[in-house]
């Protein structure tokens, strides 16, 4: 029974109760009534055991129905156990479970969004450490790119200065005055050397007969006997100075010699 139940249950019984008090005030008054006619009898008959029994007679009658209402009345330990639970106000530790229900509640919340506070650094920490390892990526790239592009560049330029001709005739005669010992020639033969030579070519390495196709210092013909010294032969003085007293040594045995056949040839 819940407490609306039990307040409506007690105001019916104080209903029955006033209905009861009513009843028993109307029993005494006819009581007193009767009582105040035996007494009046009994007065005037002078009789002291007819008022006696005129009154004993009245508490026969109003006892009774004085005890039957007590009787009929609920004492305090009449009422049943589970009326007075169902009475009784809610315990109090149902607000205060709602109470740390909602509690529970916000922590969890507030945990969930520490959590997602966490995850959410950890993701912008990654996030930043991927753009700065594409960042050193691309930096190391670029890096890389423009060394190539030196490097391709310095082996253009190199291959660039390799295939002109280095013309250097102070430097063509100083490399072949410094080998004619090699070929059992004394300092001498490099005066008769100097003349031939630069009646041929003037010691220039790129020194090319139109006419004929002869090429180099020595004029060799055609120029590609030059490359059996060297596969620089269009380019470096030293491979076809090498080639030349190689040629005059095979074909006239000394310099000197190989002027002579040309005083009386214009060739050799």
């Amino acid at each position: 029974m819940n407490n609306s139940q039990g307040r409506r249950e007690q105001r019916r019984r104080r209903v029955v109760q006033r209905r009861r008090d009513r009843m028993k005030a109307g029993a005494a008054v006819v009581a007193l009534g009767g009582l105040v006619v035996l007494g009046t009898a009994g007065a005037a008959a002078g009789d002291e055991d007819l008022r006696a029994t005129a009154g004993i007679q009245l508490a026969s009658i109003a006892l009774p129905l004085f005890a039957e209402d007590r009787a009929s009345e609920p004492t305090p330990s009449a009422v049943p156990d589970s009326a007075e639970s169902d009475a009784s106000p809610a315990p109090e530790s149902t607000p205060a479970a709602g109470g740390g229900e909602e509690e529970a509640k916000q922590d969890a919340a507030a945990a969930d969004a520490a959590a997602a506070d966490v995850v959410a650094a950890e993701e912008a920490a990654q996030a930043a450490a991927a753009r700065q390892a594409e960042e050193a990526a691309a930096s190391a790239a670029a890096e890389q790119a423009q060394a190539a592009e030196r490097a391709a560049a310095e082996e253009a330029a190199r291959i660039a200065a390799a295939s002109v001709p280095v013309d250097d005739p102070a430097g063509a005669k100083a490399y072949a005055s410094s080998v004619l010992g090699s070929h059992g020639w004394d300092a001498s033969q490099m005066t008769c050397l100097d003349t031939l030579w630069n009646k041929e070519s003037e010691w220039l390495t790129s020194a090319t007969n139109a006419s004929s196709g002869a090429y180099g210092i020595p004029q060799a013909l055609p120029g590609i006997k030059l490359a059996t010294a060297g596969g620089d032969w269009q380019t470096s003085y030293r491979t076809q100075v090498d080639w030349g007293l190689t040629y005059i040594e095979s074909r006239y045995g000394s310099p000197c010699s190989a002027l002579n056949f040309h005083y009386a040839n214009n060739w050799y």
